[in-house]
């Protein structure tokens, strides 16, 4: 089996490295990421510039791209046209839960996977802080690829996976869950730099809503995450009903 690996905290950071090792066990890798965090970019493509890969091990490349550009690159660059047996998007230093995956560029890639036919899994730590959570979630990532056949998943559906605060010394309890729902109480701080321009800075908070089967209420007792997810954002159940509507022109 080949696995592509990618995230957007960069090819440097302790989640993706923490996976790489544990994946390398039990399939041959690929590890195509960031060369700088990528947090927040979504599913962006570089358009604008040319990309650069630059060999950073055994099978590890560094883009100086986001993670979809990562992605496009790992398949159609390297792999030249061949699509790896699984993409696994991560560990990513965060939750990546609730409205927000559809910020997240750890989950984008996980989008663009799906969208080239890859069977792919978005993976987030809410334990961010924690490094010694790394391992411990790689090594679940591990068990659970090599059973994810028991789920026949369509191929227009990825998985979003989300860990809980560590508490022992591995994951195992879990949950099936859909996303959840947050109130993210936005602010953008103004101020003025040493020129005398206006610079602002977006930040805020979010207080999640405790939903039952939701991903949240599955972290916040202790229960990895595992959601289901598609890209298709059509609401048939509303255009049904449009479908009724006769307008006047």
């Amino acid at each position: 089996m080949l696995v592509l690996i990618t995230n957007d905290d960069s090819i440097y950071a302790d989640g993706i490295n923490a996976l790489a090792d544990e994946i390398e066990k039990i399939a041959d890798i690929m590890v195509v990421a960031p060369d700088r965090e990528q947090s927040a970019s979504s599913h962006s493509f570089t358009l604008d510039r040319p990309l650069r890969i630059h060999k950073r091990g055994d099978n590890r490349y560094a883009c100086d791209g986001t993670p979809t550009d990562c992605v496009m690159l790992g398949v159609h660059g390297i792999l030249k046209h061949k699509l790896p047996d699984l993409l696994i998007s991560g560990i990513n230093h965060g939750a990546n839960m609730g409205e927000d995956v559809t910020y997240s560029g750890t989950v984008a890639a996980a989008i663009e996977g799906s969208i080239l036919g890859i069977p792919s899994i978005a993976v987030s730590n809410t334990d961010r802080e924690n490094l010694k959570s790394y391992k411990p979630a790689a090594k679940f990532i591990a068990k659970f690829i090599k059973q994810n056949g028991k789920f026949n998943l369509p191929v227009e559906t990825f998985l979003n996976i989300n860990f809980p605060k560590m508490n022992g010394t591995r994951f195992q309890k879990y949950k099936y869950t859909f996303l959840g729902k947050r109130i993210y109480n936005d602010i953008v701080i103004e101020n003025v730099d040493p020129r005398g321009r206006n610079y602002y800075w977006i930040a805020g908070e979010a207080i999640w809503k405790n939903i039952e089967g939701s991903d949240f209420e599955a972290v916040s007792t202790g229960h990895v995450s595992i959601s289901p997810l598609k890209v298709n954002f059509s609401n048939f159940d509303v255009l049904d009903k449009m479908r009724e509507i006769k307008l006047k022109f």
